[in-house]
């Protein structure tokens, strides 16, 4: 549905436009991946090795003990000490993508932060720290800090990272099951024409494209970067499962259909299919393995693995799409034991300017 320009004059960059620095946090709770804590800091080593090569990295972490874990792992994977910065930030989880602000570029080219309310997806309520997070990001970086109102003046909206992907160019993607489902519900009372009218304002969004579901195992219900991403500003990538016997078949096959009709003002869209890989199980559940967890910086594109002949398959397909850029893949057995990978745990900051 088309929308009038942003009120605000701001933009949310594209994750492929440059960046300043890519946001972390430092792996510390462990019923994130319960009984399996040990290996994940290795995981974010490795993620910030191949991070810091090409931007620096920002690092937040829950305490001095946290801080010391990171220099160690870091030190210990040879990750070169000017690549990153630590920063004390207490927190409750480190899916920053979710927890942290988003970064926008006014129409001079000057960078503010838009802080979404976090309400820990609507289901966990050990959410108070990371509800500060966008804060301070604001105090590291000396932005300026928005907080976006409902349209109906029933306080802050509630929204994650991960339940919006953007193309830069007005265009952005997200699922009725996250934001329009019942089921953990970020915002009670607002409706399809509400958020867009919200992404219009602080994103410079005039096209919000609906998909349905999101992918099985997600439990933040429904988060689009699981499922689809914009790889460039008419292009979109999508997860999809062609086994008709598998639980993702159906809700991938309808979201394809939603793409090839969407198009508006803008044109027809490009659509690429992601596989998915077989089915990561820990204790009987199947856990939310997708290759369109990956993460763009600059230069690079680290990708979520799985020990899995697709591996291959979704890295060639995302080289192809992202031919500038080296295109890494990361181990992610243990990762994403805690629900989420690459793309979750990460928030860019676009680099200012025009």
């Amino acid at each position: 549905m088309a929308r009038k320009a942003a009120h605000h004059g701001l933009r949310m960059p594209a994750e492929w436009e440059p960046h300043e620095a890519t946001w972390i946090g430092w792996p510390h709770h462990e019923p994130d991946w319960p009984g399996k804590l040990a290996p994940i800091p290795w995981v974010y080593a490795e993620i910030v090795r191949v991070l810091g090569a090409h931007e620096r990295v920002e690092i937040l972490c829950h305490s001095e003990a946290a801080r010391e874990d990171a220099r160690v792992h870091l030190s210990a994977h040879g990750v070169h000490a000017a690549s990153y910065r630590l920063h004390l930030v207490p927190s409750d989880r480190v899916w920053l993508r979710d927890s942290g602000a988003v970064t926008v570029l006014d129409t001079s080219g000057r960078a503010s932060l838009v802080n979404w309310k976090f309400n820990g997806w609507a289901k966990y309520e050990n959410h108070q720290l990371d509800a500060k997070i966008g804060e301070a990001m604001s105090r590291i970086t000396t932005f300026a800090r928005h907080e976006p109102l409902r349209p109906d003046g029933g306080g802050r909206v509630v929204l994650e990272g991960g339940a919006i992907d953007v193309n830069g160019a007005g265009r952005l993607l997200t699922t009725e099951e996250c934001l329009l489902s019942r089921v953990q519900e970020r915002n009670p009372g607002m409706e399809r024409a509400d958020y867009e009218r919200v992404f219009a304002e602080w994103l410079g969004v005039t096209e919000t494209i609906w998909l349905g579901q999101g992918c099985v195992g997600d439990d933040t219900h429904g988060h689009v970067d699981d499922i689809a991403r914009f790889t460039s500003a008419d292009t979109v990538v999508l997860a999809h499962e062609a086994d008709p016997s598998d639980e993702n078949h159906a809700s991938s096959a309808d979201n394809l259909h939603r793409l090839q009709r969407a198009g508006g003002d803008a044109g027809a869209l490009r659509i690429v299919t992601l596989p998915y890989p077989r089915p990561v199980m820990m204790d009987g559940v199947r856990l939310p393995a997708s290759y369109a967890n990956f993460y763009v910086g600059n230069g690079v594109v680290i990708v979520p693995t799985f020990n899995d002949p697709k591996d291959r398959v979704a890295l060639n397909t995302l080289a192809e799409l992202f031919p500038g850029r080296a295109v890494v893949g990361i181990h992610s057995v243990d990762l994403v034991w805690g629900l989420g990978t690459l793309h979750c745990l990460s928030q860019q900051q676009p680099r200012a300017g025009r």
